[in-house]
C-alpha cells in the first residue's frame, strides 16, 4: 500500500486572535472535502503577537495533533519568520498561506493539482485584489520598476503566497541567509514554476501589521538585493553633474573676467549650484547606505528566528527553547 503523501500548510501569524482558529478549521474542511487522500499538517509560527493568539494557537494543538505552532521569542519580522517557518515543515510540500483569509483556502486543491503535473512552485500571482486601490496601485508600480531594474526576473503580484515542492524547502534550508527575500528566491533560484492567478480577499479579522516602514523596508530589501541600478546610477549622475560642475565654474570666471563691469555680483548663482549638488549627493548617500546596511546584516550572520517553544512537534519538547540556524 502507498504511503500517503503529506502537504505542510504554513501558517505566519501576528496579532490574529480572531483568525487562527477560523483559518484552521477552513484549511482542515478543505482536505477533507476535496483533498482526502492527502495528509496534511498545520504549522503555525506566531511571531511574539501581543494578544491572545498563543492561548487560540495552544487550544489549536490540545485538541488536534496536526496542528503544530512554533513561538519565537521575539517578533523576527515579515520576511525571517515565515522563511524560518518553511524550513521547519515536514511534508512532501509546503503551502505558505496567510493567517488573515487574504489567501483564498480554496486555491489550496489547485496548487496541489500543478504540483502532481510535476511543478515543484506553484505560485499565487494577484491579478485583481479587494485591497484600497491607491495601495494597488502604488504596490504595482513598485512591482514593474523593480523589474525592470533587476537583472533577475522579478514575478508581479507574488507575495509568497503559494506551494513549494521538499526539494525546494531543501534548497531554502541550505540557503544560509539572514537577510531571506522569498520572492526574489523564487525567481533567482526557483525551479520551473506555474503561476495560477487569483483575487485577494479583504482581511477577515482584526488590522493588518504592514505601515509605512514595513513596506518601505520591503521595497528596500529587494532594491538592494536583487538590482544594481542605484549604484550603477549614482556613478553616473555624479560623473555628470562633476562635469557640469566643472563646466559651470569654467563659464562662470571667464563671463566674470570679460564683462566685470557688466556681470551681476552676488553669490545667487553659487548658492543655487551648491544646493543641487549637495541635494542629489545626499540622496545617493542615502542609497548606497541602504545597500551597505544589506551587507551589514549579512555579514554579522545572526540567526533568522529564536523560538522559545514548540508545540506539537515529536522531536522537540513543548517546553524546550531552541535556537534557530
Amino acid at each position: 500500500m502507498l504511503k500517503m503523501k503529506t502537504v505542510s500548510v504554513l501558517v505566519p501569524c501576528y496579532n490574529e486572535e480572531g483568525n487562527v482558529i477560523p483559518i484552521s478549521k477552513a484549511i482542515i474542511e478543505v482536505f477533507k472535502k476535496d483533498l482526502p487522500q492527502y495528509d496534511y499538517e498545520i504549522v503555525f509560527i506566531e511571531n511574539c503577537s501581543t494578544d491572545r493568539t498563543r492561548d487560540m494557537l495552544r487550544i489549536l494543538c490540545g485538541e488536534n495533533k496536526k496542528i503544530k505552532a512554533i513561538f519565537n521569542a521575539k517578533n523576527f519580522g515579515q520576511f525571517n519568520s515565515p522563511y524560518y517557518g518553511m524550513c521547519q515543515t515536514s511534508g512532501d510540500c509546503t503551502i505558505l498561506l496567510a493567517c488573515d483569509f487574504q489567501d483564498p483556502v480554496d486555491m489550496i486543491p489547485k496548487f496541489i493539482q500543478e504540483w502532481e503535473q510535476g511543478y515543484k512552485i506553484v505560485c499565487g500571482i494577484k491579478t485583481s485584489s479587494k485591497e484600497n486601490r491607491i495601495m494597488r496601485m502604488l504596490r504595482t508600480c513598485y512591482y514593474k520598476s523593480i523589474k525592470r531594474m533587476s537583472s533577475i526576473e522579478q514575478i508581479e503580484h507574488f507575495t509568497g503566497f503559494g506551494l513549494y515542492d521538499k526539494s525546494f524547502i531543501k534548497v531554502l534550508s541550505e540557503l544560509d541567509d539572514p537577510m531571506p527575500f522569498l520572492r526574489g528566491i523564487v525567481a533567482e533560484l526557483g525551479y520551473k514554476r506555474k503561476d495560477i492567478p487569483y483575487e485577494q480577499q479583504k482581511r477577515r479579522e482584526g488590522k493588518t501589521s504592514n505601515n509605512f516602514y514595513n513596506l518601505y523596508d520591503a521595497a528596500m530589501l529587494s532594491v538592494t538585493s536583487y538590482t544594481k541600478v542605484g549604484l550603477r546610477l549614482a556613478t553616473i549622475l555624479g560623473f555628470i553633474f562633476s562635469g557640469l560642475s566643472i563646466l559651470v565654474a569654467i563659464v562662470y570666471t571667464i563671463l566674470k573676467f570679460v564683462y566685470w563691469d557688466r556681470f551681476p555680483a552676488g553669490i545667487a548663482p553659487i548658492l543655487i549650484g551648491v544646493f543641487l549638488f549637495s541635494s542629489v549627493q545626499l540622496f545617493f548617500i542615502g542609497l548606497m547606505g541602504e545597500y551597505i546596511l544589506n551587507i551589514n546584516t549579512r555579514i554579522m550572520k545572526r540567526p533568522l528566528v529564536i523560538e522559545e517553544q514548540r508545540l506539537n512537534f515529536d522531536d522537540v519538547k513543548d517546553t524546550e527553547q531552541k535556537d534557530s540556524h
